[in-house]
């Protein structure tokens, strides 16, 4: 008796068809996938994980907001009921400064909000799906084939697996950065390795305590200039409370990661008054290490990197989510004039334009924990127009190249400017 031969084409997994895969449902996915709905585009946006889920990156930019209303999603986010944010609060032992985005040089959003970040991403999925998105989770990509007609393989949460044939690929997939990794795409980022130490508190801070709600507050440590805490208030009563430090500086304390934490925010005489009476890990403690990443390039034969997937500096200034709205942004521009039939230069349209923007932040952050970005700040003579311009940028407005401080590529201004503050 002849043994069985299997059919090579009923052993292929099933095929589906897209014109646009989104790969990940973080704020960049949503965000792209939601912008291509509104354009007409079949889109299909599949996530790993279920939502809602824990996600850090909890304060946002203003600059934000401008993305968010063009994808269709304004209304999703403003009734959500997630906390006013009207600009960034920051103390150093007893100086003290703060800037209000709505007092910039650059037009557009002074307002944002501080979110929870398993609540917002669930809000902008669900908002992209209603505007169209097909949209999976617990969906899983194993391999993917670039080219120009690309596809990937992908496993479904009871195991069984398909493929997703797409005119291309947008790569939202976050920290986990999956084409980076899948394609060998991933180059070492020239910062320094920084890791946090962060959970959510129930912070029971009283009215006139001194701290302003509308507004993230960022405190430099007493003693270390490059190690600083973030605390972001949400409308729940709690905050989000986090240290950031090469991790040297973290084995210095004993017991487990709450008690790390709790050591060191007790080193800050301000924070400490601020967190008496909080109760701590309302969510567990959380770690990362090494987040800053880089990718050779930012694109590629039938895809795309965006937000996190591509490049991710630091945390300091809250620059996260507005770059990968960006990214989400230019993408889909990028892919509407490929529909219309033009042809797409993916690097002067998409890459080059993304990268300057990233290069703006990045001279503020390295600036900050240089220390000459913080002698700027809390300089007691500040020329107004010069600290509107600071305060644009703050608000994620880093590609209007109106403001000197954007157009600045060799960041000769900031260094002139952090000269002055010295003397």
């Amino acid at each position: 008796m002849n043994a069985a031969v299997e059919d090579p084409v009923a052993a292929l997994p099933s095929v589906e068809r897209t014109e646009i895969l989104v790969i990940g449902a973080g704020p960049a996915g949503s965000v792209a996938a939601a912008m291509l709905c509104k354009r007409g585009r079949q889109v299909l946006m599949i996530e790993r994980q279920q939502f809602p889920r824990f996600s850090i990156g909890e304060s946002l930019l203003p600059q934000s907001m401008e993305y968010i209303e063009a994808a269709g999603l304004l209304q999703d986010v403003v009734e959500a009921g997630f906390q006013h944010k009207n600009g960034a609060a920051f103390v150093h032992g007893t100086a003290t400064t703060a800037f209000d985005f709505r007092d910039k040089f650059s037009p557009g959003w002074g307002t944002t909000y501080q979110v929870q970040r398993a609540d917002f991403d669930n809000v902008l999925a669900r908002g992209a799906e209603r505007m169209g998105t097909t949209l999976r989770f617990g969906d899983e990509v194993l391999a993917v084939r670039p080219g120009e007609q690309p596809s990937v393989d992908v496993r479904r949460p009871d195991g069984s697996e398909y493929r997703i044939e797409a005119d291309f690929i947008l790569d939202a997939s976050g920290f986990a950065r999956l084409l980076p990794r899948l394609l060998e795409l991933e180059s070492p980022s020239n910062f320094p390795v920084r890791g946090a130490i962060f959970c959510h508190v129930r912070d029971h801070i009283p009215m006139g305590a001194g701290f302003d709600r509308n507004k993230i507050l960022i405190t430099t440590h007493p003693e270390h200039i490059d190690v600083w805490y973030w605390t972001i208030p949400f409308s729940n009563g709690c905050c989000s409370l986090g240290v950031v430090a090469e991790p040297a500086f973290f084995e210095r304390y004993e017991g487990d990661n709450l008690q790390k934490l709790q050591a060191i925010v007790a080193e800050d005489p301000n924070l400490s008054r601020l967190m008496a009476n909080a109760e701590w890990a309302v969510l567990p403690v959380r770690t990362i290490t090494g987040y800053s990443a880089n990718v050779r390039s930012l694109w590629g034969p039938g895809y795309a990197l965006l937000g996190n997937a591509g490049e991710f500096l630091d945390p300091v200034f809250s620059s996260g989510v507005t770059i990968a709205f960006k990214s989400a942004q230019l993408a889909s521009d990028c892919l509407a004039r490929r529909y219309a039939g033009e042809q797409v230069d993916w690097e002067a349209e998409f890459s080059v334009p993304l990268r300057a923007g990233v290069k703006t932040f990045r001279r503020f952050v390295e600036a900050w924990y240089q220390g000459g970005f913080q002698k700027i700040i809390y300089h007691p003579h500040q020329q107004p127009e010069v600290r509107r311009m600071i305060s644009s940028i703050l608000a994620g407005y880093a590609w209007d190249t109106d403001n000197p401080y954007v157009d600045d590529p060799s960041g000769r201004r900031m260094r002139v400017l952090e000269e002055l503050c010295s003397a």
